[in-house]
């Protein structure tokens, strides 16, 4: 396959469709949007038909549980994607909204419209369920999009890519406006983070491999995150009962996601009586725990087992497994310190009823999401009201965070005049 004409290809026909998206009504995109979340519904079967020959094959080669989960389609997935997409139909249209108009001495009024940022590139790891919220969003945000997902999970996204091209089609708008990449040659992901003459943004969706080699080759600017290094600290002033909730899923309600918690840190003043709480829950559910010495000492009086020394290597990892590193620590200012020292600025959350340190957690832990007495499996695009993701961000600049609709936007400056000149 010659990729280079491939990727060419996509790229020229992104690139029309993205102007004519610029300018399509918010009516057209609604119409399209209800289209796709009513045939998810009507497709349902055939799409975990075609999803059961991605897992199927990806057991053949021994991918591991945790991305197996991840691969899967299931009536519970297509019925939460069908609810993001007509989340998104519902909301506001941001493309065209003026905000910030000010009237300048020289009588020119002054402001910022949000348009599209114009073709995506959208590259992903084994989630289908990506390639609607995408298509989605890019679509609600008037954009155009070029769709390269796993090649684990071809089947599952050329049946969807199908359905939105329909979508868009019934909508009277260009079915171009969204595309995939149904090779799984890698070098078209290579070619696609290349394309700067056509490509306005790339956004990668994986693993810390597939973000590290884009870093390495894109020339297009990116919206990413490398790690899901997430902690919950549980302050000397936590409600006992909340912790262990908390803790439960934030470690337990899915294991191979990159807002599940990995490090556990506990105020000295109340681990002896919150870690055997919590741990003995996770033990319950097989949750393997690599300790520091005094939280071993702890759980060991308590009986819970069994346990793992801690490494320095534990801090820095995202297990995306059943595996929790648990830290006691000398309070807030120690559990930020932690954070700061081995976070990624993903999603970090305190379990507190002392509304000073809850405040102070806030302001000084520099994270996309900070969180008080929630789960850090909160942090995402359809749980904050967004409809749905593209991507999280731990970045500092244009999105931070989920990135929904507006993150998918930029601002241009207007202005209105009535005739002034500058003198």
């Amino acid at each position: 396959m010659d990729i280079d004409h491939l990727m060419t290809g996509l790229g020229q026909r992104a690139r029309v469709a993205s102007r004519a998206m610029a300018r399509a009504p918010t009516a057209a995109k609604n119409c399209a949007l209800e289209w796709i979340a009513d045939a998810l519904e009507r497709e349902s079967e055939a799409l975990r038909s075609a999803n059961a020959h991605d897992c199927a094959r990806a057991r053949e080669v021994g991918l591991s549980p945790a991305l197996i989960d991840r691969l899967m389609l299931t009536e519970h997935t297509i019925a939460k994607m069908v609810a993001g997409v007509r989340q998104i139909a519902a909301l506001p249209d941001p493309v065209g909204a003026i905000s910030h108009l000010n009237i300048r001495p020289s009588g020119i009024q002054v402001g910022q419209m949000r348009v599209p940022i114009g073709v995506i590139g959208m590259i992903y790891e084994a989630r289908p369920g990506v390639t609607i919220d995408a298509s989605a969003l890019c679509l609600k945000a008037g954009n155009a999009a070029i769709l390269r997902g796993s090649g684990q999970a071809l089947e599952s996204n050329r049946a969807l890519a199908r359905l939105v091209s329909a979508g868009l089609a019934a909508a009277g708008l260009p079915a171009d406006a969204i595309q995939l990449v149904a090779t799984p040659e890698r070098a078209a992901v290579e070619k696609l983070a290349m394309m700067t003459q056509y490509v306005d943004v790339i956004v990668p969706r994986g693993g810390r491999g597939l973000v590290e080699a884009l870093i390495a080759c894109a020339r297009v600017p990116m919206i990413k995150h490398l790690d899901g290094i997430c902690h919950v600290y549980i302050d000397d002033a936590a409600d006992l009962e909340k912790a262990r909730a908390i803790c439960d899923n934030a470690k337990t309600q899915r294991f191979g996601v990159c807002n599940a918690m990995e490090t556990l840190l506990v105020a000295r003043g109340i681990a002896a009586a919150a870690l055997p709480l919590v741990c003995r829950t996770w033990r319950d559910k097989k949750v393997e725990l690599r300790v520091c010495p005094e939280s071993e000492a702890i759980l060991a009086r308590a009986g819970i087992g069994p346990r793992t020394r801690a490494v320095e290597a534990d801090w820095r990892t995202e297990y995306l497994a059943p595996i929790v590193s648990i830290r006691v620590v000398d309070g807030l200012d120690a559990a930020m310190a932690h954070i700061h020292t081995y976070g990624s600025a993903h999603t970090d959350a305190i379990i507190t009823e002392q509304h000073a340190h809850a405040m102070r957690f806030l302001r000084e832990v520099d994270s996309a999401s900070v969180m008080v007495n929630a789960s850090p499996r909160f942090a995402g695009g359809f749980e904050y009201g967004l409809g749905a993701e593209i991507g999280i961000s731990n970045d500092k600049l244009h999105a931070r965070g989920p990135v929904g609709l507006e993150g998918l936007t930029s601002l241009k400056y207007v202005v209105l005049g009535h005739g002034e000149v500058r003198q």
